[in-house]
């Protein structure tokens, strides 16, 4: 960077802080900030949102994910993670919101002395649930750690109280009973009984973060099912849409002349269409 791009830089972030800043006097005097996470780690508050009927038109598609992840690729975006990493705690569950993200580290004291300590415990999802906006989706990353939870049955309650979509999380998440049993969409990399109290702190929230290798920035489009995550980005989400049902329409009409017995005559010419 030169000087001129430096200070670019600067004046940027500095107006980014300041906006920060108005938002969430704004958001405190109107009751939505729960005050665990300093202002300090929070990146944003106001950004622009995918919306709802574009939302709509992802989740009309059966095979959401697939379709998307198809045209995802002809896009150039690396933007697709299977199910082999992220899974439904709930199969059958289907995603489809625009990210609010939350990044944690792990702490390096061991819980137990941290309990005897009395400390802070510094891992919150009630922040972001309430300075977020009915249809987001939480996107929280740890690295991927399998071994403690993120978050569990009350912050679950707490997201789809306040009308969340669902929950996508790089790491693990406890309390699957109560989830299930709640109905609230959540994915994640595996599942634990161990808490994350004392063992991770949030040190930023709605800044970009990665989810099992993937960039994620907020307000990008998340889209989840059966089959797998994907990230579409928020300027992209309208004409990625438009692709995605040009291609449903195309793979119901080839469903149709397949259970009808149509010959291969007419077959062929739709076959791997997709993907010219």
């Amino acid at each position: 960077m030169d000087i001129s791009q430096v200070e670019a830089y600067n004046k940027e972030v500095a107006e980014q802080r300041a906006q920060r800043d108005a938002d969430y006097a704004e958001y405190e005097a109107a009751g939505r900030i729960w005050g665990l996470v300093p202002r300090e780690r929070i990146t944003k508050i106001k950004f622009p949102r995918v919306r709802k009927e574009i939302i709509d038109g992802y989740l009309s598609m059966e095979d959401m994910s697939t379709t998307v992840s198809d045209v995802l690729d002809s896009y150039g975006i690396d933007g697709a993670i299977p199910t082999s990493y992220l899974k439904p705690v709930i199969p059958g569950s289907k995603i489809c919101g625009p990210a609010v993200t939350i990044r944690n580290i792990p702490v390096r004291k061991t819980p137990t002395q941290g309990a005897h300590d009395h400390d802070f415990i510094a891992m919150s999802t009630r922040d972001i649930y309430y300075i977020g906006e009915p249809g987001d989706v939480l996107v929280s990353d740890f690295g991927g750690n399998l071994d403690v939870s993120n978050m569990g049955g009350q912050s679950c309650t707490v997201g789809k109280s306040c009308g969340f979509a669902g929950n996508i999380i790089n790491g693990c998440c406890r309390d699957v009973s109560s989830i299930r049993e709640y109905d609230y969409p959540v994915f994640s990399c595996g599942t634990t009984q161990i808490t994350g109290k004392y063992r991770m702190e949030c040190v930023e929230m709605n800044g970009p973060i990665t989810l099992c290798g993937k960039l994620v920035i907020p307000g990008d489009l998340m889209v989840a099912d059966d089959s797998g995550v994907c990230i579409v980005p928020y300027e992209l989400a309208e004409p990625i849409l438009e692709e995605c049902l040009k291609i449903a329409a195309a793979e119901e009409r080839m469903r149709q002349l397949i259970e009808s017995k149509a010959p291969i005559s007419e077959l062929r010419p739709l076959f791997r269409a997709r993907y010219k």
